[in-house]
């Protein structure tokens, strides 16, 4: 009898848990790199406030991630790091109606001490070993027109002599990072948000006259299972109770 009455409890445990499984509402998230630590937060946030739904986060290159969808990976919404990704999913009929939901500024970091003495911008070429990102990535995009514009206060060979201290050529800005991080790279440019998650590295401001301002837009993808709760997701983090999260972040306000 008592052996009766623990199968038939285990038999409705079971029941139990397969119907909440299958209650559940995967929403998947493709996001640049440099949103991970906001985009938890702000996924947390919003399966508190929507019940039964799973945040499903993919963190990578803005080009990668524009790569995976392209090739049919399954994806509801997509947030870039920059809007020449995101404008290439709507051209090809990907995304709808992408919105800049924030905004970034890249920086120099260098390891904790220093060790070539990168004090500014100009001082760059000192540096033995330069990790950058990949010129298809955002970060590596961005770092690009930082050097053609350094070029004309510092000399027409300043980008050359950057580019011929780079070591490594990196496809997210996450790996730029790691490799300062690591000391294995004297210096490198990422975006300031990201800078602020690393304790082993020292932040130096790239002039503003010289710099650029990064752009997040974030859309809804056309092949979405959830189109209603991918809508929410997007409204919630344009929301101003994620413009404070995204905020707490570092990141800039959007539109």
């Amino acid at each position: 009898m008592c052996s009766h009455r623990l199968r038939s409890a285990s038999l409705i445990l079971a029941l139990a848990l397969s119907a909440r499984a299958e209650a559940r509402t995967d929403l998947v998230v493709f996001a640049a790199a440099s949103l991970r630590e906001a985009f938890v937060d702000l996924g947390s946030r919003f399966e508190q406030s929507h019940p039964g739904t799973k945040l499903v986060f993919n963190f990578a290159g803005s080009q990668e991630l524009r790569t995976q969808i392209a090739q049919g990976a399954p994806a509801d919404v997509m947030a870039s790091a920059d809007q020449k990704h995101m404008q290439a999913l709507v051209d090809e009929k990907s995304a709808v109606a992408p919105k800049i939901f924030a905004r970034n500024e890249p920086v120099l970091v260098v390891p904790k001490g220093n060790p070539a003495g990168v004090r500014s911008l100009r001082d760059l070429p000192r540096a033995r070993r330069i990790v950058v990102g990949a010129p298809e990535v955002p970060i590596g995009a961005y770092t690009l027109r930082i050097l053609d514009a350094a070029s004309r206060p510092f000399g027409s060979d300043f980008r050359r002599q950057v580019e011929a201290r780079v070591v490594s050529r990196e496809l997210n800005v996450r790996q730029v990072l790691a490799k300062v991080n690591l000391g294995e790279a004297d210096a490198a440019i990422v975006y300031r948000t990201d800078a602020a998650t690393q304790n082993g590295v020292e932040v130096i401001a790239i002039p503003v006259d010289l710099n650029v301002v990064a752009e997040y837009p974030i859309a809804v993808l056309t092949r979405t299972r959830q189109p209603a709760l991918a809508a929410a997701f997007v409204d919630a983090v344009l929301s101003p109770a994620g413009r404070d999260v995204l905020a707490r972040f570092g990141f800039r306000p959007g539109e």
